[in-house]
């Protein structure tokens, strides 16, 4: 009869899974109580608005995320030239078994010199670096360039004995012109380059190797707008010089004796609206042949020789 705990199966024996169970627990209380509100629909996870609402996160975060993230270079001969340049790296992974050669001893080897941290590595941990796989078992990790900032660039440059000689790069997006006037900056008695926060190149291993090891002697700033910093810079006295193919001054007019800034437009664009307001001067070099203009950094390096040969003189 109910509630007879002496017949068959009322009770649990010992030992067995699960102890005498009395009552429901609370289950069926539990079961009739409400949930509450029910959530909104971006709140769950199913629901399509909530994954819209997860996409229009990650695409936030996509704009918002740093730029100057630790660069990898890949292959060889771009690992040698860097350590040659003296690029201030902070590891050299080497694949554990790859086959040595010249250019993978002398890495080594420059890297044990440098102080740089020398790590083996499998190669699937270089595979997932490259998109094709080409490392050929030797990568090297670059942290990123630290800027300096324009306002200490001038106050620098305004310090030296020598007259302020400085280089501003307008549209310019290929790391090679960037590390070549870097070069010829420093080559031609430069102070320092500037260089605008978007839509520019930046201080890449691309750039440190074309520069020679220039960019460790030579401070690049980093302008949020350069139009400004240029105005700031002409209200201190520093004169404002472009340099365009279309310019309504020749090379030979310019006089570069004092204070200057020479403002490089790119080989396409040229100098943009804005900035070519803003020059004292737009100065053009004369070509004796068919030819239209030169690369950028080339006619940047001819500039600088004038100057610097008008300030021997």
């Amino acid at each position: 009869m109910a509630g007879n705990s002496q017949r068959r199966g009322a009770i649990r024996k010992e030992g067995t899974k699960k102890g005498a169970v009395v009552g429901s627990g609370g289950q069926r209380r539990r079961g009739l109580e409400g949930r509450g509100a029910t959530p909104p629909a971006h709140a769950r996870p199913n629901h399509p608005a909530a994954k819209r609402a997860a996409k229009a996160a990650r695409q936030a975060q996509g704009r918002h995320r740093k730029t100057d993230d630790t660069e990898v270079v890949l292959g060889r001969n771009p690992v040698v030239e860097c350590l040659r340049a003296g690029v201030p790296a902070t590891a050299l992974y080497v694949v554990l078994g790859t086959e040595s050669d010249e250019r993978l001893t002398e890495s080594v080897t420059r890297a044990a010199d440098a102080g740089i941290a020398i790590l083996e590595v499998q190669r699937h941990d270089l595979d997932r670096l490259s998109a094709n796989g080409l490392h050929q078992g030797i990568a090297l990790q670059v942290p990123p360039y630290e800027y300096a900032h324009p306002d200490d660039l001038l106050a620098s440059a305004t310090g030296d004995v020598a007259p302020a000689l400085l280089v501003a790069l307008d549209n310019i997006s290929d790391p090679r012109n960037l590390g070549a006037i870097v070069r010829s900056t420093a080559a031609f008695g430069g102070h320092g380059v500037v260089i605008p926060q978007r839509r520019s190149a930046s201080v890449t291993a691309v750039a440190w190797r074309t520069s020679a090891g220039a960019a460790a002697r030579l401070p690049v700033a980093r302008a949020t707008n350069l139009t400004r910093t240029l105005k700031s810079w002409a209200d201190e006295g520093v004169q404002v010089v472009g340099l365009d193919a279309g310019g309504d001054t020749l090379l030979d007019d310019l006089d570069g004796s004092g204070p200057t800034v020479l403002v490089v437009g790119s080989e396409g664009k040229g100098l943009s609206r804005l900035v070519r307001e803003n020059c004292d001067a737009v100065v053009s070099i004369p070509m004796a042949g068919p030819t239209e203009s030169l690369n950028a950094s080339v006619a940047a390096g001819v500039v600088l020789a004038e100057i610097a040969r008008q300030r021997r003189t």
